[in-house]
């Protein structure tokens, strides 16, 4: 399938979707992951009208911000060590994997050298996974809390990684936990403006991220595509 037949193939899983958990497509925001291609197949990912721009490590980022980087926006969606910060702040709007009190540190801190506010995503590890990254659901709210008064940093949602099914379905108690701990989080009013986005579902499980109420989606694979000899 060529890139735009990915792009309408998924366009149409999105609508169905949305269908049957009564929500419109215009909810879900679609984030194009293309650590595993080219700069070349990122600038022609910005061609075909997808706007927002994942990559996971500003290695594997460097040369494709370089070049595009004044195209689109830009989300950093994998693990962020805290001695990258200062590469990657001011040039990703969004952090999807904020999750321990030493990065918001180091994010606040260079955030406020260069007078930015950064929107961040507190990556939640809903399924108990050793080998998931993010806070334990129940630590959600004394963390928010304690970055509360970090005012270069916007919270303005959660994430989270399901385990890799070969039934999508298997992971819906995944996505239903996040959307719960954010309703929970705003039921206590535990941050000044309430969270409204939710970032969940890859190319594995989408659609049924999307029927528990996913804003983001991360998809790579089913959209993108990947290249020999990338990643």
């Amino acid at each position: 399938m060529t890139l735009e037949e990915r792009i309408q193939d998924v366009n149409r899983r999105i609508e169905q979707a949305c269908r049957r958990s009564g929500r419109t497509p215009e909810e879900v925001k679609i984030v194009a992951v293309t650590k595993y291609v080219s700069p070349a197949m990122t600038a022609k990912v910005l061609d075909s009208g997808l706007e927002h721009i994942g990559e996971n490590r500003w290695q594997n980022a460097q040369d494709k911000w370089e070049a595009l980087g004044h195209r689109g926006t830009w989300h950093f969606i994998g693990h962020l060590q805290t001695n990258k910060v200062k590469d990657v702040i001011g040039k990703f709007e969004y952090i999807h994997s904020l999750d321990r009190l030493s990065l918001a540190k180091e994010l606040e801190k260079q955030a406020a050298a260069r007078g930015l506010q950064v929107k961040a995503f507190l990556q939640v590890n809903i399924s108990g996974e050793d080998s998931k990254y993010g806070l334990p659901p129940e630590e959600a709210a004394s963390f928010l809390q304690e970055i509360q008064n970090f005012s270069h940093i916007k919270v303005i949602g959660l994430m989270t990684m399901a385990p890799f099914e070969d039934e999508a379905e298997d992971t819906r108690f995944v996505f239903r936990g996040l959307r719960e701990l954010r309703d929970e989080l705003n039921r206590r009013g535990i941050t000044q403006e309430p969270l409204t986005e939710l970032s969940m579902g890859m190319s594995n499980d989408f659609e049924v991220a999307i029927e528990e109420g996913a804003t983001w989606i991360r998809l790579g694979s089913i959209l993108v595509g990947k290249e020999e000899g990338e990643g």
